[in-house]
């Protein structure tokens, strides 16, 4: 295996055939010591989180997988926090979608004038380009194609295909009488025919979840999740 990339809460190496295998890592992100989904800076380890990361990845992309929705997953392998995917094309250097079903985070911090926290919101979507160095800066659909990032029919089809993917995490959640306040994902180019499809991971660290009004841990978001 080839290392490629080394990540903050994951490392990337290419295999012989061409896919790509992720290896998780303990390490968390956020901003000023505390955790947020959205930071550029590992603020700690906590022991499990790569495997509660992609134990959580694992049953999201399975789930997306049986509803026909496009991703690069392949198979994941728990004992060795390992998930092997089919290269995908980033668009730009990376390009991260976020939804919102309520308001809190750099949501209010920006927007807080017009806004109270936890204030409802109708699936709100929004972009940010992968760039710790500018601080990942949000970003228009007009900006997007002007900087030839994306086409419109590709941003379209992202945002379309971001409100699906989130109603599924969301109906997930609600099973368990959790309730999702945002989720980050990100979208690349996959296969021969560039067709676009989720990709890096879908777990507790890219979104927030509260249960009766509190803040549920990622770790112990995935315990919520699986406990019988």
């Amino acid at each position: 295996m080839e290392l490629v990339y080394k990540g903050k809460t994951k490392d990337i190496y290419k295999l012989e055939d061409g896919n790509y295998l992720f290896k998780f890592k303990d390490d968390v992100t956020g901003e000023d010591g505390v955790f947020d989904p959205g930071g550029n800076t590992v603020v700690s380890k906590v022991e499990g989180m790569g495997k509660s990361n992609l134990k959580m990845s694992k049953f999201f992309f399975e789930k997306l997988k049986n509803l026909n929705i496009p991703t690069h997953y392949i198979e994941a392998d728990l004992a060795n926090n390992t998930m092997t995917v089919m290269p995908a094309k980033l668009f730009g250097m990376g390009v991260e979608v976020i939804l919102r079903y309520r308001a809190v985070g750099s949501f209010i911090r920006r927007y807080g004038a017009y806004a109270k926290e936890g204030q409802a919101l109708d699936g709100y979507i929004e972009v940010t380009l992968k760039d710790d160095e500018r601080n990942d800066p949000l970003i228009t659909e007009d900006g997007l194609v002007m900087l030839n990032i994306m086409t419109r029919e590709e941003y379209k089809e992202v945002k379309e295909l971001t409100k699906r993917i989130a109603k599924v995490v969301k109906e997930e959640l609600e099973r368990k009488r959790l309730e999702l306040y945002d989720i980050k994902i990100e979208f690349g180019r996959i296969g021969e025919d560039n067709h676009i499809g989720l990709i890096d991971e879908i777990s507790g660290g890219n979104m927030r979840v509260y249960k009766d009004g509190n803040y549920i841990e990622p770790l112990a978001l995935e315990k919520l999740m699986f406990e019988e």
